[in-house]
């Protein structure tokens, strides 16, 4: 709980405004407190047996929040390109962070400079997974007549660790667009404040290693290019994540 009378407040604030907001009792959100991390009272709703009116209500202010956060990114950072991995980590941290009922995969679209030409929700699967068509991310691509893409999803776990279906997801992209001059920059995991770089890790292909496939795969989710900075892991940081279990 609380340390001085300044969070006391702000914790008081905080559940009288939610319960405003919800229609979530007020008595029911100080019990559910006293013994949780109030932010699961957003992040998980169902843990308080709401009623449906109450969850919608809370779905509704979750999609406040992630738009809130998108717009005040873009207007702190509306002239900066995603330029490296950490960059892009800020960026999808913003849509993909506080979900964590359910996986959903995105995609944004960049020019030659690395500016994003738009974002997409390419497809929300369950808990465990995501099932991801890659011809809706080629339409998309061409659509946008992008350069490149930067592949993402989010890990409900909590644990960043590429699997082995992220990683043959993103090879058979690679595959794929590949002969068309499009390049995947990379495939970021969130899992709530950690993330994953397939490129950091060394594990993004850069050629096509296999035939394309164009079926759906679920995943256990001459001008100057501006570059996409990489800074490879060092093989004994890598051991060190592996030990503490850093990836899913």
């Amino acid at each position: 709980m609380a340390l001085n009378p300044l969070d006391d407040q702000l914790i008081t604030d905080y559940i009288q405004s939610l319960s405003r907001l919800t229609g979530i009792p007020l008595d029911k959100l100080q019990q559910y407190g006293s013994a949780n991390n109030l932010l699961n009272a957003l992040e998980h709703p169902y843990s308080l047996e709401l009623t449906s009116a109450q969850i919608r209500k809370v779905e509704l202010l979750n999609a406040f929040l992630r738009s809130h956060r998108f717009l005040q990114w873009e207007e702190e950072n509306a002239k900066q390109v995603i330029s490296s991995p950490e960059i892009a980590n800020r960026y999808f941290s913003i849509h993909l962070a506080g979900i964590k009922d359910r996986e959903r995969f995105m995609v944004a679209f960049l020019d030659r400079k690395n500016q994003i030409i738009e974002t997409k929700v390419i497809s929300e699967g369950s808990v465990s997974e995501a099932q991801v068509y890659p011809r809706n991310i080629l339409k998309a691509a061409l659509n946008a007549d992008c350069s490149s893409i930067i592949l993402a999803h989010n890990h409900p776990s909590g644990i960043s660790t590429p699997s082995p279906e992220d990683i043959m997801l993103t090879k058979n992209l690679v595959s794929i667009f590949s002969p068309l001059h499009i390049q995947v920059l990379d495939h970021i995991i969130i899992a709530g404040t950690t993330f994953a770089s397939l490129a950091n890790l060394g594990q993004m292909p850069r050629v096509a290693e296999s035939t394309p496939s164009y079926s759906s795969q679920r995943h256990q989710a001459r001008e100057i290019n501006t570059p996409y900075s990489i800074e490879f892991l060092p093989s004994s940081a890598l051991e060190k994540q592996t030990d503490d279990e850093w990836e899913r």
